[in-house]
């Protein structure tokens, strides 16, 4: 079984190899890998290039944000399975591939989504935050609480058939593919519990200053799929995650 992993980067050398890294050293071989650049000036482009053909397809071009990059790398993905690694990320170990293969074989899944750590980026082996995707379901969507979206791996076929990500949002696209994906269109997944994801702090989802439009563009997701919710309600996550920090 193919799986196809895209990566989207723009002006990130400091940290693209290790995403690049986790990857190629998968124990699960047959991975195309697919790396969508917007056009970097820093020297990432030189970075990639220098792995050469490990790199199954790799392009670079200006884009129209972060969303609309994935979807052109879900355009060139050939594989029966879609995972999406963050520049910024890494996978926690190198078997997260194989694991995420043999549940996908065992359960006949649509889909698949897991934990996630987040890191101090200067130091990768220190725990600040423990994504606990069991606390998000889809009973909790209206808050929107919903599974760490980088552990989110989907065949290529519900992309095909329910769409790819709406390039009019900042932040909440990774909620309205899910809650469109899961909620809306109910397809089956499986939740493996456990981290499969190491993500720095500090990206743009989780820096103070976008909380406030990320918590309207929530609620827009939640009224387009029909989701009963409010902003007090979606606030109301704020805490949840506070408690986040707690475990380690």
């Amino acid at each position: 079984m193919k799986i196809s992993i895209i990566t989207v980067v723009w002006n990130n050398k400091e940290t693209i190899k290790y995403a690049i890294n986790s990857i190629l050293n998968q124990t699960y071989k047959n991975i195309e890998y697919i790396i969508v650049d917007g056009a970097s000036t820093d020297g990432t482009i030189e970075i990639v290039k220098s792995y050469g053909d490990k790199i199954t397809k790799f392009i670079s071009e200006r884009d129209n944000g972060l969303y609309d990059a994935m979807n052109k790398g879900i355009a060139l993905a050939t594989g029966e399975i879609i995972g999406i690694l963050n520049s910024d990320d890494f996978y926690i170990d190198n078997f997260v591939i194989e694991k995420v293969i043999k549940e996908f074989e065992k359960n006949q899944c649509d889909s698949l989504y897991a934990d996630l750590v987040y890191v101090k980026p200067e130091n990768l082996n220190k725990t600040v935050r423990y994504y606990d995707s069991s606390k998000c379901g889809i009973k909790n969507f209206k808050y929107a609480l919903y599974p760490a979206h980088p552990t989110f791996f989907v065949k290529r076929w519900v992309y095909e058939k329910y769409g790819i990500f709406k390039t009019d949002y900042k932040i909440g696209a990774d909620f309205d593919i899910m809650a469109r994906f899961l909620y809306t269109n109910k397809i089956n997944y499986i939740y493996l519990k456990e981290p499969l994801i190491k993500m720095r702090i500090g990206g743009v989802s989780t820096s103070f200053s976008s909380i406030w439009i990320n918590s309207l563009e929530q609620l827009r997701v939640c009224k387009e799929n029909n989701i009963n919710s409010n902003l007090f309600m979606i606030f109301w996550k704020y805490p949840i995650k506070l408690l986040g920090m707690i475990k380690k």
